[in-house]
C-alpha cells in the first residue's frame, strides 16, 4: 500500500459536531477499501484565497492515509460526491527530513 496525503475543505457552515462525523465516515470510507488512515490534523476554519461555491472561508482537514494504488479513482469519486466538501488535494506522502 502506498501513503496519500489528503486536504479536505469542508463548508464553513458546518459545526464541529458535524465535522468529526465527516471525519469518521472519511475514515470507514478508506477502511471499506481495504485502506488506513494514519492521522488526522483539524487544522480549523481558514480564510480562503478566492471564493468557491459563494463560500470565502472553509474548515480544513488534513489526512495521511495507506490505500492500495488501484483504489485511488474510487476513493476520489467518493470525495467528488460528498456534497459538504468544498475541495480536495490529493498527493502521495514523502517523508520529511526530520521524520527519516
Amino acid at each position: 500500500m502506498k501513503q496519500y496525503e489528503l486536504l479536505v475543505v469542508y463548508k464553513p457552515n458546518t459545526d464541529a459536531e458535524e465535522i468529526d462525523k465527516l471525519v469518521a465516515k472519511l475514515t470507514s470510507d478508506v477502511e471499506a477499501l481495504k485502506g488506513s488512515v494514519n492521522s488526522t490534523d483539524k487544522m480549523g476554519r481558514k480564510k480562503l484565497a478566492y471564493e468557491i461555491n459563494n463560500f470565502r472561508d472553509g474548515f480544513f482537514v488534513n489526512f495521511v492515509l495507506s490505500l492500495d494504488e488501484a483504489k485511488v479513482a474510487d476513493f476520489k469519486r467518493q470525495l467528488r460526491l460528498n456534497d459538504s466538501v468544498l475541495r480536495t488535494m490529493f498527493m502521495a506522502y514523502e517523508k520529511t527530513a526530520q521524520e527519516v
